[in-house]
């Protein structure tokens, strides 16, 4: 079970203002929202890559902010970070890439052969030919191919927990899909717990179990994608329907145009509205 407890966190302006959530064991959770309001970093805070200027985050109830250097690295040992980018090293073949998903003391457990056998079995969950592919380099692959050799690499170690950051951003529609029916997969097969961060919104609603809407550094919504669709919250509903995000988008640019004037004529100069 993961934790968030009033989790504050500033980068010159404040960008987290008291976040507090629960994700149950086994539960996939999406969090979506507006671009910068804090979605990757809530994530980050989750395995110590971003420490939180007040609260905390607990991972099976061990403190991830109090955590000393073992108990820390007993946490990301359960934990698999699959990034936005895919984040493959350009200089590695896919098969390299992806044996960097086991923790070293194991790999040094094994023969190559069984460390062969996993690699090519984490190629084939996420609909990969390793024959095709594992002494290829990223550059040699597809946008598509990138993101799911990102995901072997991810799962290859048999993680507790999987957080995602942006794994469908850059991939047109067929792809994302594609990766989003991986997700909710390796979800149902392996029962691991996953959060995934996305502005896929209708990619997120068919494949989470509840999702979270954070925006102004807090939560604005939490609950099932039913829930979310019946929501008559104006944010949430920019969200699931177009012609109210276009509504939405309208009053901002109207709220945005009448500050501006209001502001150059508190400065004593007349402009048409």
């Amino acid at each position: 079970m993961i934790e968030y407890r009033d989790i504050h966190k500033a980068f010159d302006v404040p960008v987290l203002t008291g976040v507090s959530l629960t994700v149950p064991p086994g539960e996939t959770l999406a969090i979506v929202g507006p671009s910068g309001t804090g979605k990757s970093v809530l994530l980050k805070t989750t395995i110590g890559l971003i420490v939180p200027d007040r609260g905390d985050v607990l991972v099976d109830g061990q403190s991830v902010v109090e955590a000393d250097r073992d108990t820390l690295l007993a946490i990301r040992r359960k934990t698999a970070y699959v990034f936005q980018n895919a984040a493959l090293f350009d200089s590695a073949t896919v098969y390299e890439n992806v044996e960097m998903g086991l923790q070293e003391d194991v790999v040094k457990s094994l023969d190559r052969r069984e460390v062969l056998r996993r690699v090519v079995t984490a190629l084939e969950e996420v609909n990969l030919d390793p024959h095709q592919v594992l002494h290829k380099l990223p550059a040699e692959l597809s946008g598509g191919m990138r993101k799911r050799v990102g995901l072997a690499r991810a799962i290859v170690g048999q993680p507790q927990i999987l957080l995602y950051d942006e794994p469908v951003t850059g991939l047109d529609p067929v792809n994302a899909a594609a990766v989003d029916r991986l997700i909710l997969d390796i979800a149902c097969r392996t029962h691991v717990t996953s959060i995934v961060v996305t502005h896929d919104v209708e990619g997120s609603l068919a494949l989470c179990d509840r999702i979270a809407l954070l925006a102004g550094g807090k939560l604005r919504f939490v609950g099932t994608p039913e829930e979310f669709r019946r929501s008559n919250d104006p944010l949430v509903r920019a969200f699931s329907d177009r012609d109210a995000a276009a509504a939405a988008a309208a009053q901002d640019e109207m709220c945005t145009s009448e500050e501006r004037a209001r502001h150059v004529a508190s400065e004593g100069r007349l402009v048409p509205l």
